[in-house]
């Protein structure tokens, strides 16, 4: 069996990238060792240390598997490593100097730091997140293939509900079924997340009133989940008549995840809801004719505010009391939490090549939400959908 590898090229432009970041910076080197950071800079998902100076070639030190590391990574110089407390020695006899290593504080846990301090006596432990962030955040025309590939995923799945939805089936069930359609098709089965107890499930099976069930998650649908073990998700409620179903989905393809929602119902849904609906499309459709690069995240998030606000929806625009969420948008790559962040207070200007998805959504306590989600490529003249599944609300 062939696995799909990440080209040589794509490769060794992200290194260059790097490396003008940290010649910018003046920072020596780089010593990168958060597993989604290694696959995009290596090509391999095999543990180890790949450590890129500013000038020179990056080698990578596989601690396992170093077969497939081989195989799997364009790199040139591979090589293996037994124990950490080689790595000075391992750079040193490069002919690179150590007073000065890049490390990626922002996952790197406090005890790993701490033997990374110890076992570069002399050497300056310097942050380099921001830099990595920078790099990854203009998506390649490799990369918008790879999101492409996951939305036909996504709208073949989708498509696939309506086969499914019935009164009865619980949450859960569906969820499943919907996964393993996803799976049969492609989707990788786990996506990435950034940071200290942040995890994502695949999808979001949300009906009537669990659609408004608060969860510990940074997102505005929770949902209670199985049990609180579980803390957010699908659940075992069965799904009703005339009540609100959402389906959020993500899907990875090749490491790139796509992210997309839509709206269900069995019979009909209240006006009400259906209003609330074509207000989270109105601000859609906002964000998609007027966002142009150089705009501010924070004033496309104030847009979806002032729609929102204007329509009466202020209070129940993405989440409901304490549980609201500041954001309308988050940026997609390897990881689901990826800048840009459309969020108050984000000051970040869109760019050409950035990828983010804008998920609207109304929560009503005691009743469900309502919303859409679709992801976007901004082009040198504003955005272009990514997701081609079309948003109207899916009646079975």
């Amino acid at each position: 069996m062939e696995l799909e590898k990440v080209p040589k090229h794509e490769i060794e432009n992200r290194i260059e990238k790097m490396q003008g970041f940290l010649k910018k910076e003046d920072i020596q080197g780089a010593l990168i060792s958060q597993c989604v950071d290694l696959f995009y800079f290596t090509g391999t998902f095999q543990r180890g240390f790949l450590y890129i100076p500013k000038e020179g070639s990056p080698f990578f030190m596989v601690q396992k598997s170093y077969e497939r590391a081989l195989n799997e990574s364009p790199l040139s110089n591979i090589v293996e490593i037994k124990n950490s407390r080689h790595l000075p020695k391992m750079i040193s006899d490069r002919g690179f100097t150590l007073n000065q290593i890049g490390m990626e504080f922002d996952v790197i846990p406090t005890n790993l730091y701490l033997r990374y301090k110890f076992i570069f006596k002399e050497s300056d432990l310097v942050d380099i997140s921001e830099l990595i962030k920078k790099v990854r955040v203009i998506k390649s025309t490799y990369e918008i293939k790879q999101f492409e590939r996951a939305a036909k995923i996504v709208d073949r799945v989708i498509s696939k509900a309506k086969d499914f939805l019935k009164p009865g089936i619980t949450e859960i069930e569906l969820d499943g079924k919907l996964i393993g359609i996803g799976r049969a098709l492609g989707h990788q089965g786990i996506l990435r997340m950034r940071g200290f107890n942040q995890e994502m499930i695949n999808i979001y099976v949300l009906s009537g009133k669990n659609g408004a069930y608060p969860s510990f998650g940074d997102t505005p649908l929770g949902g209670s989940g199985p049990s609180p073990a579980m803390g957010h998700g699908s659940s075992l409620k069965q799904i009703e008549k005339g009540e609100p179903i959402i389906i959020d989905y993500g899907v990875a393809y090749n490491g790139y995840i796509i992210d997309q929602t839509r709206l269900f119902a069995i019979g009909k849904l209240n006006d009400d809801l259906i209003k609330a609906y074509e207000v989270t499309r109105e601000i859609k459709r906002d964000m998609e004719e007027k966002t142009r690069p150089g705009d501010k995240c924070y004033d496309i998030y104030k847009r979806a505010i002032d729609i929102a606000k204007k329509r009466g929806y202020e209070e129940n625009f993405m989440g409901f009391g304490n549980n609201r969420v500041r954001f309308v948008g988050h940026g997609l790559g390897l990881e689901i939490n990826e800048p840009p962040f459309i969020a108050k207070g984000i000051s970040m200007e869109i760019e050409p090549g950035m990828v983010f998805a804008f998920e609207p959504k109304i929560v009503f306590p005691n009743i469900g939400a309502v919303g859409v989600e679709d992801d976007y490529l901004v082009t040198d003249y504003g955005v272009k959908p990514l997701t081609i599944t079309p948003d109207d609300i899916f009646y079975i």
